[in-house]
């Protein structure tokens, strides 16, 4: 673990793994220490935001010698999403995959995801899992609108968008559940180092 200055006022821990990225993650949102004012996990890094009062040196040497938990996750189940798999570009990703559309879909909603990191957009989390095979880039193209709810893959990860915006993940469905609620505490449904499943409903 090594850890360096971001800034005036935040620590960057190089964590080398994401598995270690999420444990820090979790053992500082469990028992935050002393001038630490937020933390923001990446995929082999956490950011660490301090008050600008807080001692940097001190809570450096402190980082690495925190005690982490061995499973970020903890024992809590998998958040199920429910899709209705009628994407746009689900015909498409059978075509370049050599799969079926049922296989496609089998083979999506048979993983356990796990939510790596959490950016692009308020909620959009990064969800690592992904069976191998479903492995395809992003579209050349970027639509300039995707809606909200829709779930999606693009190399080797899975997401759901949380509001309209641009994007260029390929499309496999939908989904009613609110992913982003900013009267909601916390605002986002996914957290880091959190597990997720998807639960197909019906197929167009």
């Amino acid at each position: 673990m090594k850890v360096l200055r971001a800034g005036d006022a935040a620590l960057l821990v190089e964590t080398g793994d994401l598995a270690t990225a999420h444990r820090l993650n979790a053992a500082l949102r469990d028992e935050p220490l002393p001038g630490v004012v937020d933390v923001v996990p990446g995929e082999q890094t956490v950011l660490v935001v301090a008050d600008p009062s807080a001692d940097l040196d001190r809570l450096a040497a402190r980082l690495p010698r925190l005690s982490l938990p061995a499973d970020a996750g903890g024992d809590a189940e998998p958040v199920e999403i429910p899709v209705t798999y009628d994407g746009a570009d689900l015909d498409e990703v059978a075509g370049l995959t050599g799969l079926s559309r049922g296989e496609v879909v089998r083979r999506h909603s048979a993983a356990t995801y796990t939510v790596a990191y959490l950016g692009f957009s308020p909620g959009f989390g990064y969800l690592t899992g992904l069976d191998p095979a479903l492995h395809v880039g992003r579209r050349e193209s970027p639509r300039t609108s995707v809606p909200a709810g829709s779930v999606a893959i693009a190399d080797r990860y899975a997401a759901v968008y949380p509001s309209s915006s641009p994007g260029g993940w390929r499309l496999l469905g939908s989904s009613g559940l609110r992913l982003w609620n900013a009267t909601r505490d916390p605002p986002s449904l996914l957290r880091p180092g959190m597990r997720v499943r998807f639960v197909p409903g019906e197929s167009s």
